[in-house]
């Protein structure tokens, strides 16, 4: 791995949710290259335990701890492991999602249920835990994950998941009016990427179409890391707001 020094990055303390596959690994993979100090969490510690062993085999340093995004507390003791491995918070990404594609006529209120709790919850839970940190720093990024579907609703079936995406869009915008100043807000908004999230639905049609939806468009997670680490390294005085990434060659 290489650990070359990046202004902007080297010994920033980063949290990543989601960690422990696709857009979270790669990100926390590049970010630990590049110097951070990682705090990663997801709900499998086998894949978090082999992060970890793998970039400190590397020469980076991560932490990482079991959690489950739709329970505040789990948040909270994420913010404070970051805070006891190394003392201070600077960046936490807000990664964790559900894609349950299906017709709304289907009623799959259960899995509409999920998706509020993970995509929505989720990252106001992240918020809640990180925000204190960040005013009593008085400096912070908050960085989180909504898709393309925030920008435009994913037909057919994606009415719901587009909606929680939305909400993504509209709370970061929300939150760096409310609390902009001294701490960056950033939405990244990604199209078709390699990861675990084409795999959310149940249902045939719907989980068939994404298939190929992903087959034909989908480009490695490492774009979207990347573009993460973009916005980490800009100065403390410029805050990028939004991200919209799509592959080339993905029309929606």
């Amino acid at each position: 791995m290489n650990t070359q020094q990046h202004q902007g990055i080297s010994q920033k303390v980063v949290l990543i949710t989601g960690a422990s596959s696709g857009l979270g690994e790669s990100t926390a993979r590049l970010l630990a290259s590049r110097g951070a100090k990682l705090v990663v969490v997801a709900r499998r510690a086998d894949r978090l335990a082999q992060l970890v062993s793998e970039i400190k085999a590397a020469g980076g340093d991560a932490v990482y701890q079991v959690v489950d995004v739709t329970k505040a507390e789990d948040l909270q003791a994420a913010v404070q492991l970051a805070l006891d491995s190394y003392g201070r918070l600077d960046v936490i990404i807000n990664n964790a999602g559900l894609m349950a594609i299906a017709p709304m006529s289907e009623r799959r209120t259960d899995e509409w249920d999920r998706m509020i709790d993970i995509n929505i919850k989720g990252v106001l839970y992240g918020i809640a835990a990180a925000l204190p940190v960040f005013e009593a720093q008085q400096s912070g990024h908050f960085i989180n994950i909504s898709s393309v579907a925030g920008v435009k609703v994913f037909s057919p079936g994606g009415t719901v998941y587009s909606g929680t995406k939305f909400a993504v869009r509209a709370i970061s915008e929300g939150l760096r009016h409310e609390v902009g100043g001294h701490i960056r807000t950033t939405t990244i908004l990604p199209g078709a990427v390699e990861s675990e999230l084409k795999h959310g639905s149940s249902h045939g049609a719907s989980a068939e179409f994404v298939k190929a939806f992903y087959q034909q468009n989908q480009i490695p997670a490492d774009a979207v890391a990347r573009a993460v680490a973009y916005a980490i390294e800009q100065p403390d005085n410029v805050d990028i707001n939004e991200i919209v990434l799509r592959p080339t060659v993905q029309e929606f």
